[in-house]
């Protein structure tokens, strides 16, 4: 093969895991799902690889878990593109009532017919379970025998939820003709109350062929007993939470919320704008129930120099605000890192080669991003990171991070200049296609916010009214953080389009095709960009209670 392929590298995080203190259910390495004790396994053996097709064309890798507990079973295998190291895990369960052999296999897809780079050949099976019991994971083999029925344990049905395709791993190069797919596999149904459980194996899809492989599900009544207590909760955020990079052009940081309160903000009702109402420090006198009703909202100072002066933030007294919660059932922790900004900045487009400022498109008042940790259960360790992008996002698995110089296992998180969208790289991202977009810069600066160090606890689902976690007054407002100003987008193109230098705008037809250009671009955009609308916050959002994006 030549040069070595990133997954021939297993994954470590940069220092070992710390002895997580004991307390709770967290970190013991097997979880209870009511009567169905599961192992999540890290270690593989390689049965098959593609080397064609998939992310970077670098094709994927098949495994199965080896190194099992004693009297546990595996369930499904594991694969991954070839283009990142080796970082997956996949759960296997202790043998039971709510297990059973298979009682045949059925062939789902083979690389027989595939001209390609291969490692050999790869045959794909379906476990076909007893009456009352399902399949949740696929077995790969490197010869067309059927495995035998003793290799893999289908589950009682009452232990599994309905699962659904997340990330594609690999499917046939595009110079062949097969209908095969690979993903990896997650619960259909995902939020804080929801049972479903990731065992971590994959789907695949060919043709029009239904899949049937389904997720676990935890039927423990008390499945928030294998979720971190205080104590660890605050060895986890000091162990992984990220360090915020600003760009050294940013004009716009964040503060703590207390610093916007307590430096001018203002609260106003619908009706009756012209009595605004100073805030609190804690916000205790805003509205704390209902939804957006929109009868309330936020803004800056009135005064000039009151208002530039809270636009700005307040790096120092900016904090991450940490809402802890159960994910996958509670096999998962998800730390979600809330930073606050004053004020979001200009957008600045992009139209191939030249660069639009957007005036005041962009800008509104109270922008909150976050970064979301996922971290195993199990054993503590950090699986992927949600960073959050204009009303989107993307998750990062734990080998793809930039881990801080000498930070240990903490990682980086970059914002982007104006906009505060967050990324895991440093550099420009352009948010559009065919070299038409909004910019999103991000560098390197001596402008940082380190949330393992300064950070507070707001909320923590699974804790609701038990121990020393004190959700602050302001956490419960759930209308706006600052006032809404529609901008007419078609005169905005007119006055952008007019900027445009000579080449783009030679004449009446050109200046058309610019005009159309930005329009489209405008109408690609999230709202929170081409309407001046603060934000609702972090409580209103959707993965508040729900998964991210």
């Amino acid at each position: 093969m030549g040069k070595a392929l990133p997954i021939e590298t297993t994954f470590k995080l940069p220092v070992p895991l710390p002895s997580w203190q004991p307390g709770s259910g967290f970190g013991n390495r097997s979880i209870d799902l009511g009567g169905l004790e599961v192992s999540r396994v890290s270690t593989f053996k390689r049965v098959w690889a593609a080397y064609e097709g998939g992310a970077d064309n670098l094709g994927a890798t098949f495994f199965e878990p080896e190194a099992i507990p004693q009297g546990s079973f595996m369930l499904g295998g594991y694969c991954q593109p070839n283009n990142r190291p080796l970082n997956g895990w996949v759960l296997v369960a202790k043998d039971g009532a709510a297990l059973a052999k298979p009682t045949d296999y059925t062939l789902v897809w083979s690389s027989e017919s595939l001209k390609m780079k291969q490692d050999g050949l790869g045959y794909f099976w379906l476990p076909l379970p007893p009456d009352g019991y399902t399949a949740v994971g696929l077995v790969i083999t490197a010869s067309p025998e059927k495995p035998s029925v003793n290799r893999i344990r289908c589950v009682r049905s009452d232990f599994t939820e309905p699962s659904q395709p997340e990330t594609s791993i690999w499917g046939p190069p595009n110079n062949t003709t097969e209908s095969f797919k690979v993903s990896s596999s997650r619960p259909q149904n995902r939020g804080t109350q929801a049972l479903g459980v990731s065992v971590g194996t994959y789907i695949a899809e060919v043709n029009s062929w239904v899949n049937p492989i389904r997720c676990l599900k935890n039927n423990n009544p008390s499945y928030t007993s294998y979720m971190p207590n205080t104590t660890q909760v605050d060895a986890l955020i000091r162990t992984y939470s990220p360090l915020f990079y600003f760009h050294p052009k940013e004009n716009y940081l964040p503060s703590s919320v207390t610093w916007f309160f307590s430096n001018g903000a203002l609260l106003y009702k619908k009706g009756d704008e012209s009595n605004p109402v100073s805030v609190r420090p804690n916000g205790s006198n805003i509205p704390q129930d209902g939804s957006n009703d929109g009868l309330y909202s936020l803004d800056l100072p009135v005064a000039e120099s009151g208002k530039e002066l809270v636009k700005k933030g307040d790096l120092r007294s900016s904090q991450g605000y940490m809402h802890v919660k159960p994910m996958y059932g509670g096999t998962f922790t998800d730390i979600a890192v809330w930073l606050f900004y004053p004020f979001n900045g200009p957008s600045t487009a992009k139209i191939e080669v030249v660069d639009i400022p957007l005036g005041r498109i962009g800008e509104h008042v109270g922008d909150w991003e976050h970064v979301t940790l996922r971290i195993s259960n199990f054993d503590g360790s950090l699986w992927r990171v949600f960073f959050s992008q204009h009303s989107g996002g993307t998750w990062v698995d734990a080998s793809e991070l930039e881990y801080q110089a000498g930070g240990g296992n903490r990682f980086v998180a970059y914002s982007s200049l104006n906009g505060h969208a967050t990324f895991p790289k440093s550099g420009l991202v352009l948010q559009g296609s065919g070299g038409v977009g909004l910019r999103n810069d991000t560098a390197k600066s001596n402008l940082t916010v380190d949330t393992a160090v300064a950070f507070s606890v707001v909320a923590v689902d699974y804790m609701a009214g038990e121990g020393p976690i004190s959700s602050p007054p302001w956490l419960n407002y759930m209308r706006k953080w600052g006032p809404k100003i529609n901008y007419n987008t078609a005169e905005e193109a007119e006055k952008v389009v007019k900027m445009l230098p000579g080449g783009y705008r030679r004449g009446p037809d050109e200046l058309h095709a610019g005009k159309s250009t930005f329009e489209g671009l405008m109408k690609s955009l999230p709202r929170e960009v081409i309407e001046e609308d603060g934000p609702t916050g972090p409580k209103v959002k959707n993965s508040w209670s729900g998964d991210e994006a």
